[in-house]
């Protein structure tokens, strides 16, 4: 997949903006985890994917997924921009194929993998009912309760 050329410096300077680490929705996950008292690493290199929030001990890893760039398909945020659509198609096809193939070689070493959207991180109510979900399912240990 070829990158097309920034034709528009405005938006180049926006795109050099997005962050990939520490995001807002990154940063709920990680108050919403500590509440929960479920303790983690951000960022884990030494498992596949480097997942955002792991525990190695509990066996469990996290993926806090963009809306836009993981396309949220039930999102209204995950969209395809109108300039470049196919390139922009072909992009979140790949992205969806290596976030498949990450969280597959994590449960292939004995991890309960989830994924925690945006659009749900950055609602505390909605990100309060789906860490609480996740944590009573087993996979991410004894839970204190959600406040």
């Amino acid at each position: 997949m070829k990158t097309p050329p920034a034709s528009d410096p405005a938006r180049s300077a926006l795109m050099k903006r997005v962050r990939q680490t520490r995001t807002g929705a990154e940063e709920a996950v990680a108050l919403a985890l500590r509440r929960a008292g479920l303790h983690y690493r951000r960022n884990v290199k030494g498992l596949p994917g480097a997942p955002d929030f792991a525990n190695r001990s509990r066996q469990w890893a996290l993926f806090v997924n963009g809306c836009f760039w993981h396309h949220h398909k039930t999102c209204p945020r995950g969209t395809i921009p109108k300039q470049n659509r196919a390139f922009w198609q072909e992009k979140f096809a790949a992205n969806r194929i290596r976030d498949a193939r990450k969280a597959k070689a994590l449960r292939a070493q004995g991890f309960h993998v989830a994924i925690v959207w945006e659009c749900e991180a950055l609602d505390p109510l909605r990100l309060e009912a789906r860490l609480g979900r996740l944590a009573c399912r087993g996979g991410f240990g004894r839970p204190r309760e959600l406040d």
